[in-house]
């Protein structure tokens, strides 16, 4: 693709570094295939090859963003399908993250959409908001009809009641055998209020397996919702408080890994070399950080897992979140694993395609992530199984909303498997 940046422009790294990725695309159109939004919608300017387009003309003008381009941008889910696709290798992650940076810059926003931004950005990533924040969602839920649009959506997807708080992922060390191996658990935000099952599966079948576990009391966020929000500057603030506390204790007692149980968190931790690229002070701590950042099946796979006459015969559907066949390649890893434990591992059609939940995406475009998730729902029940696994909060929760079959974390069932309790959604 031929670009047009100044000198000026180009003397900027991250507009040096769209170039780059921008000069990679052959317009070839692969990654329409693949595409969720063009699948629905059949528009060009919601393909990847028409964001791209925009997004070149946008950045190279210099002038703040036009309407038109925000809301194509604003309609990617960032699933990243294109990038598997491309066989070009367009690096269309950090693109779009510098667009939507570029438009949080340059575009002035309807009040309504401004504050509902501002407060997304402030309650998502802090479990006690968020908390309070659903709570009051739940006093509203019977009256969501008295709403359209976005605020029905977020009354929509609030549960209607939340889950007892747990205390195993608030204790700073969890101790293992001696000689054992040592991790961080990234604890996330969301998924502490939402599900905190999760975290407390996670800690048993580590600890099970002399895995010492430590939870800094000082990391938190890992800054990726403000970071699909276009907001650079508080994305880069959730990271950068992660990278001391996590670099903090590497130095003391080492580590042999980050685990996280949360697939969109992992896509971003992962990136967090890059995302400091700019910044020596903080780059190689980021750099080593990311390089010990694992999913949990990842560092599961790597282990003898103990599983003693487990015959569970249950059909599992597996969701495999975008953020974890697409942003981090992990396609087969658990899948496989659930077959080893001994579950019936079922194949769900398009399962490329985006279930619609995206991060906020699904409260910032109910419309779209709705047809999304509807489509993700069918496919998944034309299997016929008897619970669906994921490994993303975000997508649990969003095809939880519309099955009557338990949707529950991947390393729910492997904890059951290995010694842990029955997770209670399943009868």
């Amino acid at each position: 693709m031929k670009t047009n940046f100044s000198l000026a422009q180009l003397a900027d790294p991250k507009f040096a570094q769209s170039n780059d990725i921008l000069r990679k695309c052959v317009h070839c159109g692969f990654c329409t295939a693949t595409c969720p939004t063009y699948i629905e919608l059949g528009d060009e300017r919601d393909s990847p090859r028409g964001r791209i387009y925009m997004i070149q003309q946008m950045l190279e003008s210099g002038e703040p963003a036009p309407a038109e381009t925000v809301k194509h941008i604003d309609q990617c889910l960032s699933c990243l399908s294109c990038m598997t696709t491309c066989p070009s290798g367009v690096d269309y992650m950090h693109l779009v993250d510098h667009a939507r940076e570029y438009i949080e810059g340059s575009y002035q926003r309807p009040l309504f959409e401004r504050a509902l931004r501002a407060v997304l950005g402030l309650v998502l990533p802090r479990p006690a908001l968020f908390r309070l924040a659903l709570r009051g969602a739940a006093i509203m839920k019977p009256l969501k009809g008295l709403f359209n649009g976005r605020l029905r959506a977020m009354l929509e997807m609030a549960p209607g009641s939340l889950p007892k708080r747990s205390r195993l992922d608030e204790r700073p060390v969890h101790k293992a055998k001696s000689g054992a191996k040592r991790v961080i658990l990234m604890t996330g935000c969301a998924q502490k209020v939402l599900s905190p099952q999760i975290n407390d599966a996670t800690i048993r079948i580590l600890q099970r397996h002399n895995i010492e576990v430590v939870i800094p009391p000082d990391a938190g966020c890992c800054g990726a919702l403000s970071l699909h929000m276009g907001r650079q500057d508080p994305a880069l603030d959730f990271a950068r408080n992660n990278i001391k506390a996590w670099h903090a204790e590497m130095k003391s007692e080492g580590l042999d890994g980050i685990i996280i149980n949360t697939s969109g968190c992992g896509t971003t931790v992962k990136d967090y070399g890059h995302l400091f690229v700019g910044d020596p002070a903080m780059a190689e701590m980021a750099k080593d950080v990311a390089s010990l950042a694992m999913d949990i099946t990842e560092f599961l796979a790597g282990l003898d897992l103990n599983i003693e006459n487990f015959q569970p015969g249950l059909r599992v559907a597996y969701h495999s979140a975008c953020s974890l066949q697409h942003g981090q390649k992990i396609k087969n890893t658990p899948a496989d694993l659930l077959k080893k434990v001994g579950f019936e591992v079922l194949s769900v059609p398009e399962a490329h395609i985006c279930c619609g939940s995206a991060g906020t995406y699904n409260l910032l475009q109910p419309e779209l992530s709705g047809r999304l998730k509807t489509r993700k729902v069918k496919n998944i029940a034309s299997v016929a199984p008897d619970v669906v696994a994921a490994g993303n909060i975000g997508c649990i929760a969003q095809i939880g909303s519309d099955m009557d079959i338990p949707v529950i974390h991947t390393i729910e069932l492997l904890d059951w498997a290995t010694g842990g309790p029955k997770p209670v959604e399943i009868n």
